[in-house]
């Protein structure tokens, strides 16, 4: 399984993407958590303390590794467009709590992109992720289009777009849909987070297609708690594993 999770800022992406690859981890899947998103938070979500998270080197920022792996040089132009990355993953993820976190990091850009050898080595990673076949892949992407209009995630089985109860969240997973389907992935589904009430819920079922949504996730203050201790969701709120166990039964069985 390869879901790639996006949404915008704010929205819940890292909860749901830490509390999914510990319950795989849970069942003795080997998960593999790439944190693609700049903010990188998906260490502490998943049990890291804020200590050993400061002390990842994100892919992106490992300057001699890539021209290592694309053999660019300060004076030659000319580098590989698909490097040998297939034993980054092993080489460079950090083992917490069953989960294998891949610190991806981003490469700072201007105008329409970059084909600098860091862009080339991180597209190739993210790519290589999708090849590990018996593995559960699970992308918490940075907040916005961006990384669709790069096609950094362009081979995942699907994209869940994290949404609260509101009329941009609903534009915003329109567009993602719009955008993968572009890049050839058919299913996009939705995850509504911090719903609060009966017409919360209305107004997601009203503006999502059923066959989209995989559930609803409740407000719920264990899930700020958590935060403010440092503390992984799953090791705080019962009640949100329960509700994230019940979309996880959904994903599963597309597995099958």
């Amino acid at each position: 399984m390869k879901v790639a999770i996006t949404g915008k800022g704010g929205v819940g992406k890292t909860t749901l993407s830490s509390t999914l690859a510990r319950l795989y981890a849970d069942e003795g899947r080997t998960v593999l958590a790439a944190d693609v998103d700049p903010d990188a938070n998906l260490g502490l979500a998943l049990g890291l303390t804020q200590e050993e998270v400061d002390a990842i080197i994100p892919i992106s920022k490992m300057r001699e590794l890539a021209k290592e792996r694309t053999g660019a040089s300060d004076d030659n132009r000319f580098y590989k467009l698909n490097p040998y990355v297939a034993d980054i993953p092993e080489k460079f993820a950090k083992s917490i709590n069953g989960v294998k976190l891949l610190v991806m990091g981003t490469v700072d850009v201007g105008g329409t992109g970059c084909v600098c050898p860091e862009h080339v080595m991180l597209k190739s990673i993210l790519s290589a992720l999708t090849y590990r076949k018996n593995d559960v892949v699970i992308m918490d992407m940075e907040a916005g289009l961006e990384h669709l209009g790069r096609g950094t995630a362009a081979n995942m089985d699907q994209f869940i777009v994290v949404i609260e109860p509101g009329s941009r969240s609903v534009q915003t997973y329109r567009n993602v849909k719009r955008l993968a389907s572009d890049l050839g992935v058919k299913r996009v589904r939705v995850v509504a987070n911090k719903v609060r009430d009966d017409r919360d819920e209305a107004f997601i079922r009203e503006n999502i297609p059923a066959e989209d949504l995989l559930g609803c996730i409740h407000y719920n203050p264990e899930i700020m708690d958590a935060d403010r201790n440092g503390k992984s969701p799953y090791d705080f709120s019962p009640t949100a594993i329960e509700e994230i166990r019940k979309i996880k039964a959904i994903l599963d069985r597309d597995e099958t």
